[in-house]
C-alpha cells in the first residue's frame, strides 16, 4: 500500500491537466528542440552550452524516437519519476517510522505544489528528485543491511542524479551529515564515503567542462547575503536532534529528513555568495525530507487523537485535512494554466503567426529569444529572420549564430515592416554589438505599429519611416 497507493496518486495528479492548454515555456521549449536533434548532434551542441542538461537530451531523444514528439511524450518521464519518487518516499516512511508514516508521507508528496509543477515539466528536475529519493532509500537499506550490492545501487542512483543535474551532489553532504549523527558503525561510514567518492570523481569531468559555460547561469540573481552562523546554526540544530535510533531503527526519520531539507538548499545559498546560483528547483529533492517530516507530523495527530479519544480532536483533526486540501486546489488549478510558467514560448509563435505578415522581417532581441521557436518552425515560415547566419541545429547551438552588425543593419534597412521578438520589459540585454545595431536601426528608422504582450515576453511590429 505504502508503495501504490503513493504511486498512483501520482500519476494521476501528474497527468491531470498535462498539456498546460498545449503550452510550452522556455526551457522546455529548449528540450523540444533538441531531443529531435540525433545524438551526435546533441554532443555536439553540449561541448557549446548545456552540457549540465545532455544526458537528460539524450534520454529525451530516446523517447521521441519511442512515442514520437509531442508534449505528452515530453512530460510523460517527468511524470513517473515524480509517481516513483512518491513510492521511494512512502518506503521511507515506512522503514524509518512504520505504515502509518509510511502511507501519509507517500501521499503527501505528490500533493506539494513544487512537486506538482515539476511533474508536468520536460526537463530534469523531477528525475533527479526520483533518483535522490530512490538513492536516499538505497542508503537507509545500506545501513540496516551492509552488503555491497546496496551500496553499488547507492552508488549507481546519486551518480546518474548527479550527471542529469550536478547539484544533486549536495544530497550526497546531507547522507553524511545523517549517517554522522546517527553514529553508524565505521564500516557503514567507510563504505558510504568509499561510494561517495566514486560519486564525486565520476561527476568531476563534467563539473570542470561545464564550468567554461558559466554564462549560461548568468540569468540568476544573488540571493540576500546571509549571515555565515546561519549555516554553522543549522548545522548544530541538525546534530542535536538525536544521537541514537529508536526502537531498533539505526536512522531516525528526522536525522534523515531534516538535513535534507535543510542542507542542500544552505549549500547553494552559501556558493551564491560568491556566484548567484540558487534556483529552488536545483534543490527539488529537498520535499523529500519535507514529505517525510509532514507525514510524520500527520501520524503524530493521528496517535494523539486515539490516545485522548475526545471527539473534539477528530473533528478538528478532519477540519484540518479538509482544509488543508480546499486549499491546495486553486494552487494546482493555477500550475496548470499557462501564466503558471516564466514566460510561455507557444504564445510568442502564435502572437508571431497573427502580428507579422508573408515576408516581413524577423529579429530576436536578444538572439537568445530564438530557442522560443524553434520547436515549431512553422510559427516564422512566412518570415524572414534578419540577423540569422546558421540555424541552431546546423551551428550545434541553442539560437543559432547571427549575422556581423553591420550585415544585420543592411538587411533591416531593405524591409518596410520588421516583427521583433523581445523578452520581459527590462529583461537582460547583452552588450553584443549585434544587439545594439538592432536596436540602433529600430530607433533611427522605424516606428512601433503595434504591441501583443504574451507571458513574459512582447511581440512589437515595427514600420519603416519614410
Amino acid at each position: 500500500m505504502v508503495v501504490l497507493a503513493p504511486f498512483l496518486l501520482g500519476v494521476v495528479l501528474g497527468l491531470w491537466g498535462v498539456r498546460r492548454e498545449n503550452t510550452l515555456w522556455g526551457d522546455e521549449a529548449v528540450t523540444y528542440a533538441l531531443a529531435q536533434r540525433d545524438l551526435s548532434q546533441i554532443w555536439q551542441t553540449a561541448q557549446h552550452v548545456d552540457l549540465v542538461h545532455a544526458l537528460h537530451y539524450a534520454l529525451m531523444h530516446g523517447v521521441f524516437d519511442l512515442f514520437g514528439p509531442g508534449l505528452p511524450a515530453l512530460r510523460l518521464p517527468s511524470v513517473l519519476a515524480m509517481a516513483a519518487a512518491a513510492s521511494a518516499v512512502g518506503l521511507l516512511g515506512l522503514r524509518l517510522a512504520g505504515p502509518h508514516v509510511g502511507l501519509l508521507a507517500g501521499l503527501v508528496f505528490p500533493l506539494l505544489p513544487q512537486v506538482q509543477k515539476y511533474a508536468q515539466e520536460g526537463r530534469s528536475y523531477a528525475l533527479v528528485c526520483a533518483l535522490v529519493a530512490w538513492a536516499t532509500y538505497a542508503l537507509v537499506g545500506g545501513v540496516v543491511r551492509h552488503t555491497r550490492g546496496r551500496w553499488a545501487v547507492y552508488g549507481a542512483a546519486m551518480l546518474l542524479a548527479c550527471l542529469l543535474h550536478e547539484f544533486a551532489v549536495l544530497a550526497l553532504v546531507a547522507h553524511g551529515v545523517t549517517l554522522l549523527v546517527s553514529r553508524v558503525p565505521r564500516t557503514v561510514l567507510r563504505a558510504w564515503g568509499v561510494t561517495a567518492a566514486a560519486v564525486v570523481t565520476g561527476l568531476v569531468p563534467l563539473v570542470l567542462r561545464s564550468a567554461a559555460q558559466s554564462e549560461q547561469v548568468s540569468w540568476i540573481e544573488g540571493p540576500v547575503r546571509l549571515p555565515g552562523f546561519v549555516t554553522v546554526a543549522a548545522l548544530g540544530v541538525v546534530c542535536a536532534l538525536a544521537p541514537a535510533g529508536v526502537r531498533g531503527r539505526p536512522v531516525r526519520l528526522p536525522v534523515l529528513a531534516v538535513p535534507l531539507v535543510v542542507l542542500p538548499c544552505l549549500l547553494l545559498l552559501a556558493a551564491s555568495l560568491f556566484k548567484p546560483l540558487f534556483v529552488d528547483r536545483y534543490v527539488l529533492y529537498s520535499h523529500v525530507g519535507i514529505a517525510l517530516l509532514m507525514g510524520s507530523g500527520a501520524d503524530h495527530v493521528r496517535r494523539l487523537r486515539r490516545s485522548s479519544g475526545g471527539p473534539w480532536i477528530t473533528v478538528g483533526v478532519g477540519v484540518a485535512a479538509v482544509a488543508a486540501l480546499a486549499a491546495l486546489v486553486p494552487t494546482s488549478l493555477a500550475l496548470r494554466t499557462p501564466d503558471s510558467r516564466s514566460n510561455d514560448a507557444t504564445a510568442v509563435g502564435a502572437a508571431l503567426r497573427e502580428s507579422g505578415r508573408p515576408g516581413d522581417g524577423l529579429l530576436y532581441v536578444p538572439a537568445q529569444h530564438r530557442h522560443w521557436t524553434e520547436p515549431y518552425p512553422g510559427d516564422t515560415r512566412a518570415l524572414t529572420d534578419l540577423a540569422l547566419a546558421e540555424s541552431p541545429a546546423a551551428s550545434h547551438t541553442l539560437a543559432g549564430v547571427e549575422l556581423p552588425a553591420a550585415d544585420i543593419a543592411a538587411r533591416m534597412l531593405r524591409f518596410d515592416r520588421i516583427v521583433v521578438v523581445h523578452g520581459r520589459a527590462g529583461g537582460h540585454l547583452t552588450g553584443d554589438p549585434r544587439e545594439r545595431a538592432k536596436t540602433r536601426i529600430l530607433r533611427q528608422h522605424f516606428r512601433k505599429q503595434a504591441t501583443t504582450h504574451v507571458n513574459g515576453a512582447r511581440v512589437v511590429v515595427h514600420v519603416r519611416v519614410r
